[in-house]
């Protein structure tokens, strides 16, 4: 019995000894999990980060120059869509998140857009009878198929262009229609960029020299109030196409 005793102790040592140790364990499984889409981790609660959508309702959200969300705006398996049923001439479908405004923050956000199709997220948007669109005010951040848009695209129209006012390098990181990008926008009046797919896109000083000249070199001679404010509402475009948003996130700066 005492020889077996030792036996066994010996056998469960060598085992013990050639096996791996809890720690190497641990580091071998232990992987970088996902974060679920439209959530926020501790980190970016903590650096005071807040979603403008949850994948599951519209809280916040609401037709521009309305009370009531558009109908052509649905939630679709997790993500914000566009039907693109108004648009174009008519405009009209347009949102705009009414429960705050901003001035200097960074916002992140995903989209997809629907072959040859066009949209743009827009800032400091502002709300009257006099305005038909988010356009007539705000800046744009350009969303659209860069790769299948039928007509050829000037550079200041392109994908992840301060639209009409500051040309983007979008060259190695356009993905065609139907495919989740990443964008995100940065405006501090000490500088701002666009940034798409990891690639910053364009950067600009608002209202510096450079920054007026394009404001005024003749593209927004319809549109004298372009612009003009320094804090407005975040704003959707409905273009005529379908589109789709999630993961839309942003703090103040």
């Amino acid at each position: 019995m005492k020889n077996t005793r030792f036996a066994w102790v010996a056998l469960f040592a060598l085992a013990w000894a050639c096996g791996p140790k809890p720690a190497e364990v641990n580091e071998e499984i232990v992987e970088e999990v996902a974060l679920p889409d439209n959530t926020l981790s501790e980190e970016e609660k903590a650096e005071g980060w807040m979603l403008l959508f949850d994948g599951s309702n519209t809280d916040g959200w609401r037709a521009f120059n309305a009370d009531t969300m558009p109908p052509n705006w649905i939630i679709e398996d997790g993500a914000l869509k566009g039907l693109g049923a108004t648009g174009g001439e008519d405009f009209g479908g347009d949102i705009v998140f009414g429960a705050m405004e901003f001035e200097e923050f960074e916002m992140s956000f995903d989209w997809k857009i629907s072959e040859g199709g066009n949209s743009g997220v827009f800032y400091h948007v502002v709300e009257d009878p006099k305005y038909k669109a988010p356009y007539e005010t705000g800046p744009e951040y350009q969303v659209i198929d860069q790769i299948g848009f039928a007509q050829p695209l000037e550079k200041w129209q392109s994908v992840g262009a301060d639209y009409a006012m500051t040309e983007p390098d979008f060259e190695g990181v356009v993905k065609p229609a139907g495919e989740w990008n990443s964008s995100k926008i940065i405006f501090s009046t000490k500088g701002a960029s666009y940034w798409l797919n990891g690639k910053k896109t364009v950067e600009f000083v608002p209202y510096s020299e450079e920054w007026l000249a394009n404001r005024n070199s003749g593209k927004w001679n319809d549109f004298p109030d372009y612009c003009i404010a320094k804090k407005g509402l975040i704003a959707l475009q409905d273009h005529g196409d379908a589109v789709w948003f999630k993961n839309i996130k942003i703090r103040t700066l």
